[in-house]
């Protein structure tokens, strides 16, 4: 494939390139890429690299990926459409990506400037021509000031903008695309178009009535006054349809999208993920499969352990358990789906699950991070062998790898599929996996950076219980199962292990454990 690079640029090439590289962890490396796409690059600007493979190709040190350029999103509609639920899922997935992306919201803003809410005035959501002289220069004060964080975002290293307003009228659209062009960002808009009074209404019920505007309200009242609202915006609201704009039009939160003029590495993975995100309440579970006979060797893949096979029993029990108090607390009744990886002590560990009737799934994407060379190792004979390889994986845990082995970066190429079958099952799920998966998917779904990946505790004995909502997700954690030996579990390398740099003395896991308290899930 690389020989053939002349060729390619005598061609009339097509506008999209796309490369079909291996991700397996014996794979070329990301700056062996660069001298490939440089040369159709400076040939013909026109080109963008659209990998036909998932996760980020490559780390850099500003964050950037410099075949991307700079993007900002601009989210369209109005009231109650489900406006915030896409900015902040867009942008979680970003992060995730290694993207230094942000959401800028005119509400949030608004609310953080004002303070109070009584000193909103009466008429500021009135339509244009309706609010008075002081109230018109209030609202442009303050979309400027937040206009100017989006500035400053670009010019420290920012990559993707999320500007989270209505942008109802096409003034208001062309006049944000004009701004931000002379910087060399390229605009994005995403239109949420909903004609379902019920899933509005959800909306109104389920995040508007609830925010600070309407606190100390009657809910009846709040009801009625954020109807009025929309009534009001309605009057004055333009849809997108400019066929020169690139847009994309999200209708009923995914029943249907539409695209127009969308070109771009960024912009074309993000139509892609909104072709996969809906706002259905759900719950997703995540455990780590029980103990197994061979406990840290990978190439064993050993079966369970009769101590395995207890924590599998009690881990079913529990789980069903929840489900009931949940079914009662909130009236919902979900069915449950459990994933597992392909190794023998996942499959083991859902077994008490599919006995009782659950469905369960197989993904090999989501087999454990391989180890390499350093496969059953302790901390001592890793510094004896590889003292090299040991001072790297302290200084970049994230993206090191050992021979033979795979990285964190690696691990997250080839969960991206499994991100997308998340995203767009609608039922609950329950994820029994290994701690190197659990933490990139529960970095991922709490929008954590890549680099805190490798520090996220995942500890055995805790069922994970993840709720996602419009403005991020609710976590917490349930204590199941405690071993009667509570035996060091850093003492060997392996996929259980919370960190790359691990504690030999429990007194050294307990001081780092305090480290990264934050990131203890």
């Amino acid at each position: 494939m690389l020989s053939n690079m002349e060729a390619y640029q005598e061609l009339n090439p097509p506008r999209v390139v796309f490369l079909a590289l291996s991700l397996q962890s014996q794979s070329l490396p990301s700056n062996a890429i660069r001298p490939f796409c440089e040369p159709l690059l400076t040939t013909s600007p026109k080109f963008v690299l659209s990998p036909i493979f998932t996760a980020p190709l490559y780390i850099t040190a500003s964050g950037r990926l410099w075949h991307a350029g700079l993007v900002l999103i601009g989210i369209v509609g109005l009231p109650a459409r489900g406006k915030t639920h896409v900015a902040r899922s867009i942008d979680r997935y970003l992060r995730w990506l290694g993207v230094k992306s942000q959401v800028f919201s005119l509400g949030d803003h608004r609310r953080k400037v004002l303070g109070d809410p009584h000193n909103l005035p009466s008429d500021y959501f009135a339509t244009d021509g309706s609010r008075s002289e002081s109230t018109e220069k209030l609202r442009k004060t303050i979309k400027e000031s937040l206009l100017k964080t989006v500035d400053e975002f670009f010019a420290n290293g920012g990559q993707v903008a999320i500007y989270d307003a209505n942008n109802g009228t096409r003034a208001a659209r062309q006049e944000l695309r004009q701004r931000f062009e002379p910087m060399g960002v390229h605009s994005m808009f995403i239109e949420n178009v909903c004609d379902r009074d019920d899933i509005i209404e959800k909306n109104i019920r389920a995040v508007k009535i609830s925010s600070p505007d309407y606190e100390g309200w009657d809910q009846d009242a709040a009801m009625a006054d954020y109807w009025s609202r929309i009534r009001d915006h309605e009057k004055t609201y333009e849809p997108i349809e400019q066929p020169s704009f690139p847009f994309v039009k999200v209708v009923n939160i995914g029943e249907k999208i539409i695209v127009n003029n969308i070109s771009g590495y960024l912009q074309s993975r993000i139509v892609f993920y909104l072709m996969q995100i809906h706002n259905q309440y759900r719950t997703i579970w995540f455990a780590r499969s029980g103990p197994s006979r061979i406990e840290h060797l990978y190439k064993a893949d050993s079966e369970l352990s009769p101590l395995g096979e207890e924590y599998a029993s009690r881990l079913c029990r529990y789980l069903r358990k929840k489900r009931r108090e949940m079914r009662s607390e909130l009236a919902t009744n979900n069915r449950l789906t459990v994933w597992t990886s392909t190794r023998r002590r996942c499959i083991q560990t859902s077994a008490p699950m599919a006995k009782v009737g659950y469905k369960v799934l197989m993904r090999s994407q989501m087999n454990e991070i391989n180890p390499g060379v350093i496969d059953g190792m302790s901390v001592a004979e890793i510094k004896e062998k590889y003292p090299e390889e040991y001072e790297k994986s302290l200084t970049e845990p994230y993206a090191h790898r050992y021979p033979r082995a795979e990285s964190y970066h690696d691990l997250s190429v080839r969960l991206e599929p499994i991100i997308f079958e998340v995203e767009r099952d609608r039922s609950d799920l329950f994820i029994i996996g290994h701690a190197s998966v659990i933490r990139c998917l529960f970095a991922y779904l709490k929008g954590l950076p890549p680099q805190d990946i490798p520090l996220i505790q995942v500890r055995r004995g805790q069922l994970i219980e993840v709720r996602p909502t419009p403005y991020g997700v609710d976590a917490r954690t349930h204590t199941f199962w405690t071993p009667a030996d509570n035996p060091i579990l850093y003492k060997f390398v392996s996929d259980e292990d919370a960190f790359h740099h691990v504690p030999e003395s429990e007194q050294a896991a307990d001081e780092l454990n305090k480290a990264i308290a934050p990131l203890v899930i």
